[in-house]
């Protein structure tokens, strides 16, 4: 599912990295911190930017997100305030939240309170998380170098039935299919068998050609 607002909870270097990246998508974005000076600095380029304590449930609560459709509780460090983040969140209907942990015990704790995806990152994983986010029909998406990047998805609708041969995706998209997921990874990619919607592709693409792949998914 791709999502269109988003609310982000602190603001370190990995609420930083998503934020960063979801507004450079065109994202409606939310950013809130305890830091007056960070907020100032994303009060031109987010969509609102607040200052609040995130350990208060009336001061998150004000904010105002029954609206959003994803949250990025972005602390980490902070349990207390993690936990009040992502139950106000949840309550407030946001369709998916996705918690920074700063070890596994904490992660477990947020799951169970509601969070819907953990990760255990810093600035690289919340360039990634933010990707992951925006670009709907990817399973999952690794950056290779500044150019290359894998990505795994679902076949198309309209390329089910049909042959790597006959889609010649290469040509037309600008990626090379390296793995197929069907049951097991299956590394010989034989071009003149039928694709099946069950079975998800490996593919190497160079990031100019992100958008060409995600764009009218359907096509």
């Amino acid at each position: 599912m791709k999502y269109n607002s988003f609310v982000v909870f602190g603001l370190g270097k990995f609420g930083q990295a998503v934020a960063d990246k979801l507004i450079e998508s065109g994202a409606q974005v939310i950013v809130v911190d305890n830091s007056e000076d960070i907020i100032e600095a994303y009060s031109s380029k987010a969509t609102s930017a607040i200052v609040a304590d995130l350990t208060d449930t009336s001061a998150i609560k004000a904010i105002g997100i029954s609206h959003v459709e994803c949250a990025v509780v972005a602390m980490g460090t902070s349990l207390e305030a993690s936990i009040m983040c992502t139950m106000i969140a949840k309550e407030s209907g946001v369709k998916w939240l996705v918690a920074k942990a700063g070890n596994e015990r904490m992660g477990k704790v947020l799951k169970k309170i509601g969070a819907d995806q953990i990760v255990f990152p810093e600035e690289e994983s919340g360039v990634h998380t933010a990707k992951s986010l925006i670009v709907s029909n990817f399973l999952e998406y690794f950056e290779i170098n500044d150019d290359l990047c894998l990505v795994e998805m679902e076949p198309k609708e309209k390329w089910v039935g049909k042959s790597l041969k006959e889609l010649n995706l290469r040509k037309e998209y600008g990626v090379n299919v390296i793995a197929i997921k069907d049951g097991a990874i299956k590394d010989f990619v034989d071009p003149d068998a039928p694709l099946k919607a069950s079975a998800p592709l490996l593919m190497l693409i160079h990031k100019k050609n992100l958008d060409k792949l995600d764009k009218n998914i359907a096509l």
